[in-house]
């Protein structure tokens, strides 16, 4: 649970905020999400925690960790 600072209420000023590219291209169920949870602030790049939301974060999270996991592991040979 967040603390209500000025850091959060900035975080949630959509005015402020743009749409996730890495989300927007990577995620085929994200037209579905909520609008809220396709944002990221504007001031940031596109990673996990400049999500405005929890679960907009834990998404972005998740494709992050699919991508990693679905690369060949490189061996020593």
């Amino acid at each position: 649970m967040e603390h209500i600072d000025r850091t959060v209420v900035i975080r949630f000023d959509t005015r402020s905020s743009r749409i996730c590219e890495f989300c927007r291209d990577l995620d085929p169920q994200f037209r579905l999400r909520r609008p809220l949870d396709q944002m990221v602030a504007s001031t940031r790049k596109a990673v996990a925690s400049a999500h405005m939301t929890e679960d907009g974060y834990v998404r972005h999270r998740m494709l992050e960790l699919r991508q990693i996991s679905s690369r060949e592991s490189v061996t020593a040979a």
